[in-house]
């Protein structure tokens, strides 16, 4: 009782006290203001062990010294008449109250004012997937591949080295045992500065392939990593130096390295090979360069795309993965055709590109994607379409595109069961893919699931808030709630036709007629040839149904590609009961 009553008296454990509360919010600080200007981890770390070191030699100060008006002096030569103790403990009882209420207020901010309010990104994405927020282990037989960093001396290789990845990507995902990320998902990480930790726990894998490019005159110098992401080891590295004409040999060293690095057992027959079915780096070149700007979207886009694709099939007319996307993208622009005679004749050449692209190599699954999808959105051939999308799925039964495509066939057949369970493997695929947020959100809209529509929708709208379809779905949900505010801010955000198309509904919905009516009609002035279907949403919505029926019925005509989500689109929700939708449903060959 005595060493106590001595600590009081010297007043070590009011010292202690104020020393571990400074020493708290010093740290809450620090880990706050560090991060905000690019931080050291290891600064924080170096500030916690000094202030635990400094703990000691802080109550042994406390111990042998006191203030006096004097000064501080040593414990043992203050006189009882000349030490202020009483008055310094009062002081410091009021400081450490101070601190606590400041340190209380800070935590308070940080917990209930900065905290963000969104659900984390992998939160949302295990919700969508697995109905749940448990945590999903990673199997070792899954691998992500990263975009590799052009370390070029004029940064002008940064096409290449998104293909070399790309093209390692593509060669692993042929691999019956091994869980490959889709490229949508591994290259959201591209120029971001993210832990493998992170990533890991983003898109569920066990292993990172990450590298670099670095080119020379026509020497190339290629590094590959791979990296365990449950410690961040190196399981595997290798750095290979080749003439740029070798690239292909290249391409398939590194990934039977990778392979066996992480010791898939192969059957014995099988070769991993290119996917890219050239030998001309010249018109790889080219291929590269059109997906490249294909990726950023818009008309122009899509036109400087296909004319690089058109120069890769001149330099090798043998290309058949060039071939394949001439078809998809020749296809996408069949809308923008001025006349139906040019429409046509868009989808006929769409058509023989992808045939094209099937005659050169059958064992190609891209062949088959685009052509089921054009036979399935334009063509209306259902079993055409399934037939093409079942070959796509035996040569590549993991690849998300395909998994999206077909599952818009099941579900325009009825088959909505089977077509949820494709887009949700989809998902696991390409966990960070707009386009397949986007697909299961539309799908579980026509599946009655409005809930989980819109955190699918939201998601896609997380990873792009620029998504075109997400933000006019997702428009037409929250109209129909009578949100309108809300159902405008994405309209604003859709391209200029779906714009058109939700604003003239919203307007409509507000009471605005005339602002409505000034919306359709620049629908049809402008857009009639390839969104006829999308001017009969915007009639239908506002309850005029001769006119709906009557641009469904040229939508018809033309074979436009909105016509497929006729059975389940809920917009046109107000002509279902009419006996001409019934009509029109059994003309096109839906199932019953």
């Amino acid at each position: 009782m005595n060493f106590i009553a001595e600590l009081k008296r010297r007043n070590v454990i009011r010292a202690a006290g104020l020393y571990l509360v400074g020493a708290w919010l010093l740290v809450q600080v620090a880990s706050t203001v560090l991060p905000a200007f690019d931080g050291p981890a290891w600064a924080l770390r170096s500030l916690i062990i000094l202030l635990v070191i400094g703990f000691v030699p802080a109550m042994i100060v406390a111990w042998v010294f006191e203030l006096t008006p004097d000064g501080i002096k040593r414990d043992d030569d203050v006189k009882p008449e000349d030490s202020i103790a009483p008055k310094t403990a009062q002081r410091m009882n009021h400081l450490i109250i101070a601190m606590l209420i400041l340190a209380l207020a800070y935590f308070g901010v940080d917990k209930f004012v900065l905290a963000p309010r969104s659900a984390p990104v992998v939160a949302i994405a295990d919700k969508a997937t697995t109905g749940s927020k448990a945590p999903v282990v990673a199997e070792d037989n899954s691998i992500a591949v990263l975009p590799f960093v052009d370390m070029s001396q004029g940064k002008d290789q940064e096409y290449f080295s998104d293909g070399l990845s790309e093209e390692l990507l593509n060669q692993l995902a042929q691999i019956p045992q091994l869980r490959v990320i889709a490229r949508t998902s591994s290259f959201s990480f591209k120029g971001k500065e993210v832990s493998v930790a992170e990533i890991a726990k983003a898109l569920n894998v066990a292993h990172v392939l990450e590298g670099s490019v670095r080119k020379s005159g026509d020497t190339l110098r290629i590094t590959a990593q791979l990296i365990r992401t449950s410690d961040s080891s190196h399981l595997w590295s290798q750095t290979y130096d080749r003439k740029l004409t070798d690239i292909f040999k290249v391409q398939d060293e590194i990934s039977t390295e990778v392979v066996n690095a992480l010791k898939i057992k192969l059957l014995p027959d099988q070769a991993l090979g290119t996917t890219q079915r050239t030998h001309s780096s010249e018109a790889y070149e080219q291929y590269l360069i059109a997906k490249n700007i294909f990726r950023t979207g818009g008309r122009s886009n899509v036109e400087a795309a296909v004319a690089a694709l058109r120069r890769a099939v001149v330099i090798d007319p043998g290309y058949a993965n060039a071939y394949a996307q001439l078809g998809n993208l020749g296809a996408n622009m069949a809308d923008f055709a001025e006349t139906p005679a040019q429409r046509e004749i868009a989808i006929t050449q769409a058509l023989a590109d992808v045939d094209r692209a099937i005659a050169l190599s059958p064992d190609l699954s891209d062949g088959y994607v685009w052509r089921g999808n054009i036979r399935y959105r334009m063509r209306w051939d259902w079993q055409g379409a399934q037939t093409d999308f079942a070959r796509a799925l035996a040569l590549d039964p993991n690849d998300a595109v395909v998994l999206t495509n077909y599952a818009a066939v099941l579900f325009t057949l009825g088959r909505r069961d089977e077509g949820l369970a494709a887009l949700r493997k989809a998902v696991v695929s390409d966990p960070l893919s707009e386009n397949v947020w986007n697909a299961l959100g539309r799908s579980l809209d026509a599946a009655g699931e409005r809930a989980e529509a819109k955190q699918a929708y939201a998601r896609a709208l997380e990873i792009n808030p620029q998504q075109n379809w997400a933000n006019f779905l997702l428009g037409n949900m929250l109209l129909a709630d009578g949100d309108i505010d809300r159902a405008i801010s994405h309209y604003q955000r859709a391209p200029e036709q779906f714009q058109t198309t939700g604003m003239a509904m919203a307007e409509f919905t507000r009471g605005n007629d005339a602002a409505s009516r000034q919306l359709l009609a620049k629908m049809e002035t402008d857009f009639a040839i390839g969104f006829g279907y999308q001017i009969a949403q915007i009639y239908a919505w506002r309850g005029e149904k001769d006119q709906a029926f009557a641009w469904l019925d040229r939508s018809y005509a033309l074979h436009d590609a909105g016509l497929v989500r006729l059975p389940f689109d809920p917009v046109l929700n107000p002509l279902r009961k009419d006996l001409r939708f019934a009509a029109l449903v059994t003309k096109m060959g839906f199932p019953k």
